[in-house]
């Protein structure tokens, strides 16, 4: 699949703001089942400083920083990004999970030692006992790493209910548990927070969904939604993607865009402002499908 994305954040102001620093995480990444052709990012009002790296986790960093005085900004990211199937194996060839689990207690070779440091709480993902227990059914002795993956996705997506505001950015995991609601990267950071709690390196997927309109009505401009998912590490595999949103593993109607140890790492945007007053945020995103 080939996708043309467009991803529009627009702050407004109450009172001008006279100075913005920021740093984004839009621009896509290359991986072996994605390929990004070509990526762009546009700043309204002009930033007098525009620089672009890459992070720690080989993400695409932008930062920028804005010193004229403005009541609005607005952050444009447009990419052309081709996306192929996934080579996916069957659960049954996947090691136990209990085998994975020693590996990454005592890493052997250099992409395992790269996988343990998924093994740990960060920011946004704490160890709980909550988590333990949830994830134990999923876990008996024996099973395959991905059968047990599958599992605790199909779960969540059965017991926890998508409902948007009933969160925020900064719900701790414990708070999701109780109250069994919440949005997708309540439930990336819930699955992370599972695999963890199992011994299990798994990392924080950000991206774009793909979304179809209801049937019969034209596909809506800013339908598309930023998107949240997670990776589980499978020696010889390697990451695994699964979208418990949606209880299913990412092929091609997924996008990614960054990974990290949770949200904080991969946020699309954030960043510090003197003034403002009274501010809100827009965010529109489109991901289009283009004929070969």
């Amino acid at each position: 699949m080939l996708y043309d994305v467009s991803h529009r954040t627009t702050y407004r102001y109450g009172d001008p703001v006279s100075l913005a620093h920021n740093v984004t995480h839009l621009a896509p990444r290359t991986t072996v089942n994605q390929t990004c052709l070509r990526s762009e990012l546009k700043v309204d009002p002009q930033p007098v400083c525009l620089d672009a790296w890459r992070d720690y986790f080989g993400n695409h960093v932008h930062y920028l920083t804005l010193e004229e005085p403005h009541v609005e900004l607005q952050v444009i990211a447009t990419s052309l990004v081709e996306v192929r199937e996934p080579q996916v194996p069957a659960p049954s060839t996947t090691p136990a999970w209990e085998t994975v689990r020693s590996r990454l207690a005592a890493p052997a070779d250099p992409d395992t030692l790269d996988a343990s440091q998924f093994l740990f709480e960060s920011p946004y993902i704490k160890r709980i006992p909550e988590a333990y227990d949830y994830a134990a059914p999923s876990f008996p002795a024996g099973r395959t790493l991905l059968a047990a993956a599958l599992d605790l996705t199909q779960r969540i997506h059965r017991d926890f209910e998508y409902r948007p505001g009933a969160t925020s950015v900064h719900t701790p995991t414990a708070e999701v548990f109780v109250r069994r609601q919440g949005v997708c990267q309540d439930f990336a950071h819930l699955q992370i927070t599972c695999f963890r709690s199992m011994g299990l390196a798994a990392r924080y997927v950000s991206g774009y969904l793909l979304t179809d309109p209801p049937p019969g009505q034209p596909r809506l401009v800013g339908a598309d939604a930023s998107h949240a998912w997670v990776s589980v590490y499978c020696p010889g595999a390697g990451w695994l993607d699964f979208d418990p949103t949606n209880n299913q593993m990412p092929r091609t109607r997924h996008v990614t865009l960054a990974w990290g140890r949770d949200f904080s790492d991969v946020s699309p945007v954030r960043g510090i402002f003197l003034g403002g007053g009274k501010h809100s945020v827009h965010v529109s995103v489109d991901v289009v499908p283009q004929v070969r």
